[in-house]
């Protein structure tokens, strides 16, 4: 995809300057906020959106004028899109019926593919006798028998209930193991993004923010909208001041001053960083609790404690500013916290783990 822009006719610009090349087999999520052009983008990938700017190639091949039914991809929807009135092999069949295929090789390809998708038992029903996720891996279904050269899937399990989502999540990487074949997936949840994809390409007012791995996008946010995006709960968010003596740098939040680590010395030494307001963000799970008197840690006032089995989410409060610490469960008994009482904790900011965001074009300033 080369420069990619789309305008609708009321002059809104879903999607603007859109450039990504995707390998052969290749899974790839876009991910973002609702209206953040993903889906328009997949639309136009898949040739049912024009293209207002830009070039869209697919091996080699310049398809901006192709037809969706030329271009050789298959689209799995969030609604399934199955037909009613016909059964679930009739449903898997009906493309290569359309190509006229001969029955056998037909017969062949729909019951290798149920079997794949453990629904061999369901293919005399109509879809109104399926639940949701068996209606979903018929769709999915449809679409493999095609044997496409991409796969392009636009929320297929935001209809599912967390449960399944989860068991689909796994059986989709197991599929595209098996079938080998290229995937560009959109999702509004980042936990579905992170699990899946080779790499995760996030969105937001139709541009991209960032395009890497999980790992990558986790570690090493681009800007201040990846960061707070991606991880849950949601990173937080101090703002600090960043000061320089004797060449090193230090940052200072509410009481507590950061001396930051050499890798981090190091990124802001050569880019002659200036001192300044900077925003700090740190990862829930990278603060620690420490005893009350500890010295240079930040004091917090608890408001809830969610007991989430193997953690406890502490939301608290600092400066009018809400925080989120995560607790291992077994770390919280020496810190009795007292029902209908205030509560407070202390809680250190490790150096090695802090993320550092210019306020003004919200970029990282540590990438």
């Amino acid at each position: 995809m080369k420069n990619i822009k789309k305008v609708f006719e009321n002059g809104l610009v879903a999607v603007d300057n859109f450039n990504l090349e995707i390998q052969d087999k290749e899974f790839v999520v876009l991910v973002g906020p609702s209206g953040c052009g993903k889906t328009t983008t997949l639309r136009m990938v898949a040739g049912l959106e024009e293209i207002t700017e830009g070039e869209l190639y697919i091996d080699d091949r310049l398809v901006n004028s192709v037809l969706p039914k030329d271009r050789d991809i298959a689209m799995v929807f969030q609604n399934y899109a199955l037909y009613p009135h016909y059964s679930v092999y009739d449903n898997m069949a009906f493309a290569l019926k359309l190509r006229k295929k001969p029955k056998r090789e037909i017969d062949k390809k729909v019951r290798e593919t149920a079997e794949m998708l453990g629904i061999t038992d369901l293919l005399q029903r109509k879809p109104k006798a399926l639940s949701g996720g068996q209606r979903q891996r018929v769709a999915i279904g449809r679409a493999i028998v095609r044997e496409p050269k991409v796969f392009l899937m636009d929320e297929p399990l935001s209809n599912l209930d967390a449960k399944l989502r989860n068991q689909m999540r796994a059986e989709l990487i197991k599929l595209h193991e098996r079938i080998n074949t290229t995937f560009i997936y959109v999702t509004h949840d980042q936990t579905e993004a992170m699990t899946l994809g080779d790499r995760i390409v996030i969105m937001k007012d139709g541009h991209i923010q960032q395009i890497g791995s999980s790992q990558e996008v986790f570690d090493q946010p681009a800007n201040l909208f990846v960061a707070g995006f991606i991880g849950t709960p949601q990173m937080n968010f101090f703002q600090a001041e960043l000061t320089l003596q004797g060449g090193r740098y230090t940052v200072k939040v509410n009481n507590a001053e950061i001396v930051l680590p050499d890798n981090k010395q190091r990124i802001l030494q050569q880019k002659k960083q200036a001192p300044g307001k900077v925003i700090l963000g740190i990862r829930p799970e990278h603060l620690s609790l420490v005893p009350k008197d500890t010295p240079g840690s930040i004091k917090a006032k608890v408001d809830v404690s969610e007991m989430m089995g193997s953690e406890v989410f502490l939301h608290v409060t600092v400066d009018d500013k809400d925080v989120i610490i995560r607790v291992p469960t077994t770390a919280m008994a020496q810190y009795s916290l007292e029902h209908g009482k205030a509560n407070y904790v202390n809680f250190d900011i490790p150096p090695a783990l802090v993320h550092l965001f210019d306020p003004e074009t919200e970029q990282s300033l540590l990438s």
